[in-house]
């Protein structure tokens, strides 16, 4: 009744000051009104991510249900395939040794001196190096980032691409993600802005302009030359933008490409660098596999900021990368950083207010960016085991990558670009004219009624193509490379292919 009588006071002084407040135009409720649908943020209701969709949903469900007795389940684990996550129950890639002492030594200090015996001197020297910037993980840091942290960002960045990098550029974020969703957010400023997006594309950036109702201008990759982006294609994407009425505002690659793995020839990125300079867009580089290539050392990773920089061209541009991927595989420690480059110092200074809201990012992340983009050197007591354990998981992502699209492109019906990125395969599948009709009477698109059906009886958990977008008319579906057992992985998949194929033959 307190509280009651509290608002019926401030409504009144409200109305004092203003008549449109007037508690005579109020009908107030003592009663709690329930929340719904109708109160919320219409644009959250448009938000979809098909990564964390339906099909993982099933397979948590599935996942409780194999803990009891008798589950009646025909297999007897879930195979998450759906999402790039190296470390997750079930799936083989240990974390890397450096990183994880490194980690030890930040969130426990006075492990430095306790049991120093069990750590090598460089990885002592660098966590007392880290711990006397930051003093303790659990306080709050720069919002922008740990200073030192940042220092080794830029010379990482300066050593990859041979021009230099200002650690005030670099801005620590919790994961590559946050910082896509906060130059989304800025860069669509105002109804009828869109952001250019390849097709298939990861579903955050869909999601994302969603949420900031922001419009999404698709250009499609070239499945039959192994996705390869054409930078007339998306020109052509920019004048239909442009006669429907959005202005375009930024363009996003991502390189290595997520969902396909596809890799972007200098050639090729050198022209989209020119699209973006004629029609004045903000270069958005998803980045976050540049470490993930199968044919190493003959196809290098090129960034974009290399390729600007040597062109001299001052299109504005802004890099993401995450130690979520590569070698590292630390996805639930969400670190990452973004690097603006040809951005105006106002900008940079809005982006520091922003990242100043949510205080800073998570201090275990930045220390793992840390261990990112300075690992141990050669000579250095951390080095052969560091070394070891990076090129075991390469060769391993590479084997089963190459593995996989070999057996998958002898399945019936089955075609699938062997990726040299990332940690992706997106097969395209060829289902006949009964699955269409059996998907329409469920409800379903096709390859998602193709992939829950295989969820259904593998336990293997994938994402329907439909999620990332495809062509017209194509269906896909894609799966990690990271499952272990590679012979018993595939093996159900083309069981399972086969027999579903056997049940709706026309």
């Amino acid at each position: 009744m307190a509280a009651n009588a509290m608002l019926r006071r401030l409504l009144h002084t409200a109305a004092r000051r203003n008549p449109k407040y007037s508690t005579r135009s109020i009908s107030y409720k003592a009663n709690h009104m329930p929340l719904t649908l109708n109160d919320i943020n219409p644009a959250l209701l448009k938000v979809e991510y098909a990564v964390r969709g339906e099909l993982a949903i099933k397979a948590e469900l599935y996942a409780q249900k194999l803990k009891t007795d008798n589950h009646e389940l025909p297999f007897d684990r879930i195979i998450t395939a759906n999402i790039g996550n190296p470390q997750a129950k079930g799936l083989d890639q240990k974390p890397v040794t450096f990183s994880r002492q490194i980690a030890a030594l930040t969130e426990y200090p006075e492990l430095c001196e306790v049991a120093k015996d069990l750590f090598p001197s460089d990885v002592i020297a660098r966590a007392k190096e880290l711990n006397a910037e930051i003093g303790s993980v659990g306080a709050y840091s720069h919002s922008q980032g740990v200073p030192i942290v940042r220092k080794s960002v830029a010379k990482f960045i300066a050593e990859r691409d041979g021009y230099p990098a200002d650690p005030e550029s670099i801005f620590l974020t919790a994961g590559a993600s946050e910082g896509v969703a906060l130059l989304i957010n800025m860069l669509i400023s105002a109804p009828g802005d869109g952001i250019l997006i390849p097709i298939p594309q990861y579903p955050l950036y869909t999601a994302t302009l969603a949420q900031y109702r922001g419009v999404p201008i698709p250009y499609l990759l070239d499945e039959a030359k192994e996705w390869a982006t054409d930078p007339a294609s998306v020109e052509e994407a920019i004048q239909k933008a442009l006669k429907e009425g959005t202005k375009p505002k930024g363009l996003v690659i991502i390189n290595p490409g997520n969902p396909t793995g596809s890799v972007l020839p200098e050639s090729i990125m050198k022209q989209l660098v020119d699209v973006a300079d004629r029609y004045g867009l903000v270069l958005l580089a998803d980045e976050v596999y540049q470490d993930n290539l199968h044919q190493r050392p003959s196809q290098p990773f090129v960034s974009f900021k290399k390729v600007i920089g040597s062109s001299g061209s001052k299109v504005p541009l802004v890099s993401f990368h995450s130690i979520s991927k590569g070698v590292s595989g630390e996805c639930g420690r969400r670190g990452g950083y973004f690097e603006t480059f040809n951005i105006s110092p106002e900008i940079n200074s809005l982006i520091y207010k922003m990242r100043s809201v949510t205080l800073c990012p998570p201090l275990s992340g930045q220390v793992g960016v840390e261990c990112l983009v300075r690992p141990p050197k050669a000579g250095d007591p951390s080095y052969d085991l560091w070394k070891k354990e990076t090129d075991a998981i390469h060769e391993a992502l590479a084997n089963r990558t190459k593995v996989m699209a070999e057996r998958l492109n002898k399945m019936e019906g089955v075609s699938c670009v062997d990726s040299p990125g990332a940690l992706y395969l997106f097969p395209q599948i060829r289902l006949p004219k009964k699955a269409h009709e059996a998907a329409a009477a469920a409800g379903k698109a096709p390859d998602a009624f193709y992939s829950l059906a295989l969820l259904d009886e593998t336990g293997i958990c994938t994402v329907p193509g439909s999620g990332f977008g495809q062509a017209e008319g194509t269906l896909h579906y894609r799966l990690t490379c990271l499952c272990e057992g590679v012979d018993e992985y595939v093996g159900k998949l083309e069981k399972f292919h086969k027999g579903f194929l056997d049940k709706y033959r026309d």
